[in-house]
Parts: C-alpha cells; structure tokens; sequence
C-alpha cells in the first residue's frame, strides 16, 4: 500500500502548467513545509520537512484557484519517485507526493489572523462542563436526544 497524509503549510504560490495537445490537462506544483514532532538538540527551534507535491487536473484546478503561500493545508496522495538525467549528464532521483485528495486545514479567519496556538493553556474550555469534563443535561429534553 501507498498512501500519504501530510498537513503543512505552502511556502510558495502553486506553479500551474497546462498540457499540450487536444485534451489539456492542469498540472499543479507545490513545496508543503511539514512540522516535524520532535525538537533536535533540545532546541526550541522548530524543523520541517519540505515536501514537493504534484496534483492533476480538477485537483490543479482546485490548487491554481484557491491555494496560496503560507496556506494550511491537508494532503492525501501516494509517493512516486522517478529520476531523469540532467544537462550535465548526473542522474537525478526524484521523490514526490502525487495528490489525490486536498482539503483546507485551518479556517480563513485563523490564517488571517495567524491564531494557530492549540497548546493546552489556549484551548477553550466549556462553561457548562462540570468537574469530570462532561456537560450536564438539562432536565426535560431526554426524548429529543438521538440516543437514549
């Protein structure tokens, strides 16, 4: 099996060719810069992984209209991986994520205003929530919950 999900952020505009010929066909380019989990050497400094991603027709389309630099986005797709050899005759290997699936991962309002902190301290908290973290029922509505 074949299968990849990524959710980063873009760190350019997709770059959008067409096909030649009768039947053109989008062909959308673009770099995710993915966080990684851990921290090296104990640092706060963060490290991503920059992974190149090619999508295809309706999902270029998609990519051409609506996605832009520093936009959080969730990839599902299968690696490929090819090479070719250059002007100067040395191999090239290529590895690259061909997207079959791509979907916003943040809401505009929160990539316009950069609040992307979900750490503990700045999750909201229910205020009807009582003290073991589960809302409290209110008397009289048990016959309309969809389970009893």
């Amino acid at each position: 099996m074949n299968k990849v999900i990524l959710m980063g952020r873009l760190t350019r505009d997709p770059e959008v060719r067409y096909s030649q010929g009768e039947n053109t066909l989008a062909i959308a380019r673009y770099t995710l810069a993915v966080d990684r989990r851990f921290q090296r050497n104990n640092n706060n400094e963060q490290s991503a992984d920059f992974i190149s991603c090619v999508a295809f027709g309706k999902s270029a389309e998609f990519a051409e209209k609506w996605l832009k630099q520093g936009t959080k986005i969730c990839v599902t797709g299968r690696i490929q991986t090819g090479s070719y050899t250059n002007k100067d005759g040395a191999k090239v290997y290529t590895t690259e994520v061909v997207v079959e699936d791509q979907e916003f991962a943040e809401s505009k309002n929160s990539a316009s205003t950069g609040d992307t902190d979900y750490s503990a301290n700045n999750r909201p908290t229910p205020s009807a929530a009582s003290g073991d973290g589960f809302m409290s029922i209110p008397e009289g509505i048990e016959d309309e919950l969809p389970f009893q």
